[in-house]
């Protein structure tokens, strides 16, 4: 599995697709703009979802459950990056967030 620092992820965001596998009260601290919410809880029955021809960066808090579901992803055929540090580095980095939309 391939990693990249949260700078590298945001140099990358038009050629990707992120999605974010918090679960849901997480979010009100900031998400990356255009990432998908898929929790790590229901990322196996979601995979249709997205698209298996473009690259998968995965995102969490700190890096851990992102990284496991990028290993699911891959076993799944997609080609998957984990973003190290998690939101938490992203925002240290103080790169732009969004507050998820409202459903």
């Amino acid at each position: 599995m391939m990693e990249l620092t949260p700078q590298q992820v945001f140099s990358r965001l038009a050629a990707v697709q992120i999605v974010d596998v918090r679960e849901t009260p997480e979010l009100l601290d900031g998400m990356i703009a255009g990432a998908r919410h898929i929790p790590l809880s229901t990322i196996t029955e979601n995979t249709a979802a997205l698209d298996p021809q473009r690259p998968v960066i995965l995102v969490c808090r700190s890096g851990s459950r992102s990284a496991s579901a990028a290993d699911y992803l891959a076993a799944a055929g997609f080609d998957t990056i984990n973003m190290t540090g998690g939101m938490l580095e992203w925002t240290a980095e103080r790169l732009p967030t969004v507050l998820p939309q409202q459903p």
